[in-house]
Parts: C-alpha cells; sequence; structure tokens
C-alpha cells in the first residue's frame, strides 16, 4: 500500500477516535448546559465526574491530526488552515475555554456564583467546539480550488465553510456528540433515577442524529462529491444498512435498558458515519483541489512518519488502556445517590 494511504488511514482513524472519546465529553457539556429540575445538580455531578480523570488524554487524536496533515501533506495543511481559520480559531478558542472553565469550576473558591459563571462557559464552549468542528469537516468536502500558477487555496475565507452543507455537518456533529454523551452516561451512575434521566435523552438526540442526518444530507448538493459517493458508491448500501442497524439496535437497547449494548451500538453507529464520510471524501482530503496522491510529501519524509507512528503505538496505546483500565473500571467509589 502507498505511504499515503497508510498515514490517511491514520488520519481517519485518529478522527474516529476522537469522536468516540472528546466527542462525548463535548456531549456532556452539552447536557451540563440542559440539566433541569431537582436533580439537575446531580446531572451536572456525574457528568464532571465521567470527564474529569480522562478528557485532557483524548485530546491526543486531534492532535495526531493536526501532526499528521503539517508533516505528510503540508500543501493540503495550508489550504485547510488558510480557508478555514475562522472556524478553526473558534474551535480552539472553544477547546481552550472549556477545558479552562472545567477546571476553574472545580476550583473555584466561591463555590456559588463562581462555580454557576464557569459552568456557562463550559457549557458555551462545549456548544461552540464540536459545531465549529463539523463546520471545518464539511467545509473540506467542496469548494477548495488551487491557484494553477501559485499552487495555493483559492479563498475569500468565508464562502467555503459559511455554506449550507458545513454548517448542516455543524449541526449533525452536535447532535451526535449529544447522542454518545447521554448514551454513555447512563453507566457511569447507578442511581435508577439519574439512568432514566440519560436514557430518555439518549432516545431524543439518537432521534435527533437520524433528523440532523437527513439535513447533512439534503445540504449536500453543496458538496456533490459527497453526495455521489454517499448515494452511488459500490460501498454505499452496505454502509447505510450497518448504519441503520446500529442506530436501531443503540434506540432500542435504550428502550429495554439493555445499556451496554446501547453503548457498544451507538459507539458502532459513530464509527460507521465517520468512516463513511471518510470514504466518500476518498481520493482527496480537500474537494476538490487537493488529491491525497498529489498533495503528499515524498516518500523519504512518509515512511519514517510510519515507523515513528508504529514505535508511538507501543507506548501510546497500553497507556490510553491503562488510563482508561484505573478510572473506568468500576463506579464502586463514585456511586451517584439522591442528596
Amino acid at each position: 500500500m502507498a505511504p499515503e494511504l497508510i498515514i490517511t488511514g491514520v488520519i481517519g482513524a485518529a478522527l474516529i477516535l476522537y469522536t468516540l472519546t472528546a466527542g462525548a465529553d463535548f456531549g456532556g457539556g452539552v447536557w451540563d448546559l440542559l440539566a433541569r429540575g431537582p436533580r439537575a445538580a446531580d446531572q451536572r455531578r456525574v457528568i464532571a465526574e465521567a470527564i474529569a480523570p480522562i478528557w485532557e488524554a483524548n485530546h491526543v487524536w486531534l492532535i495526531l491530526v493536526v501532526v499528521l496533515l503539517f508533516v505528510c501533506f503540508p500543501a493540503a495543511f495550508a489550504a485547510i488552515s488558510t480557508a478555514l481559520h475562522i472556524p478553526l480559531t473558534l474551535m480552539l478558542v472553544g477547546v481552550v475555554l472549556r477545558g479552562s472553565a472545567f477546571t476553574f469550576r472545580a476550583y473555584d473558591p466561591k463555590p456559588g456564583a463562581g462555580a454557576r459563571r464557569w459552568s456557562q462557559v463550559f457549557a458555551v464552549a462545549s456548544l461552540i467546539t464540536p459545531i465549529t468542528l463539523g463546520v471545518t469537516l464539511g467545509a473540506v468536502s467542496g469548494g477548495f480550488e488551487r491557484d494553477p500558477v501559485s499552487g495555493l487555496v483559492q479563498t475569500d475565507f468565508i464562502s467555503s465553510w459559511l455554506a449550507p452543507y458545513p454548517l448542516a455537518v455543524g449541526l449533525f456533529t452536535l447532535v451526535l456528540f449529544a447522542f454518545l454523551a447521554a448514551v454513555y452516561l447512563v453507566e457511569e451512575t447507578d442511581d435508577e433515577a439519574l439512568r432514566a434521566i440519560f436514557r430518555r435523552r439518549g432516545l431524543a438526540s439518537g432521534i435527533a442524529v437520524g433528523v440532523a442526518a437527513l439535513i447533512a444530507f439534503i445540504a449536500a448538493e453543496g458538496a456533490p462529491e459527497i453526495r455521489e459517493g454517499l448515494a452511488e458508491a459500490p460501498w454505499a448500501p452496505l454502509l447505510h444498512g450497518l448504519t441503520g442497524v446500529a442506530a436501531v439496535t443503540a434506540l432500542v437497547a435504550i428502550w429495554r435498558r439493555r445499556d451496554r449494548l446501547a453503548r457498544l451500538a451507538a459507539m458502532a453507529q459513530a464509527t460507521l458515519i465517520v468512516a463513511g464520510w471518510g470514504l466518500a471524501q476518498y481520493p482527496y482530503l480537500a474537494v476538490p483541489g487537493y488529491r491525497i496522491d498529489e498533495v503528499a510529501a515524498p516518500e523519504g519524509v512518509l515512511w519514517p512518519v510510519i515507523g515513528a507512528l508504529a514505535a508511538g503505538a507501543v507506548l501510546l496505546v497500553p497507556t490510553l488502556w491503562y488510563l482508561f483500565a484505573v478510572f473506568k473500571r468500576s463506579r464502586a467509589g463514585r456511586v451517584s445517590q439522591p442528596h
């Protein structure tokens, strides 16, 4: 296999892992914002306890994507970071504000007003970041033309992302992250009343994912290559069938309180969604002017990077597994009970 395809596959895998981990963290911020009723404080406590041990580690996958694009596909990296610098900057600001607010909320010496202020910042940043991430991914699916003389991207810095399809993908990303968070949070507490709350939110957001997906597909008229791939590619029927099975399984499992099955099905659904977008995007990193084989760095750069990825995985994967094993293997020490 060509080295540029191997690295592109790693980028796709990193995006999937970022969706399954950090995506659910962002979704937790959505439910933090929407927490209502007499158990609102308990809901927020469960969300904080679920996120706190691992949220910083989850960003390693986004960092990996940025580094691989910069080193292995510099022309595409330059085009994306130039044309989309507004949503990318907003996403970065959201990541920083969200993490800062999450920490300051926990240690603010004024637990009343101070905590409420930081909670609002945390929640709003949790909305901004997934929307701008989705807008960025939607924008790279169309409108990236290269100047034939300079080879640089032709952009007015606005029209490539402020369009129906990128905005629809931004909405879809937000709803998908909220769905993952709700499904995950069911297993983060042994309080059955709180579990019932998160199950209801999982059902509602799971249905909303289907609606948002339909909106994004309709809006994909502005990204014809993606629409054609998702509608007409030989693999499209199988992908849509598997995604539909996963979605229905997740909703039925939530309804029937099969919480572990619901989590696995939701993860499979999200994985298939991101993988389908990547397949429809192929062979471009940014459509239509940035083909993978045309903008890749020389093989003298790509093969050493692949070697570094293999060596790094030996350290990274066991370390992350240990982190999750330590903090997620049991809820015995952090059972949430009504106050």
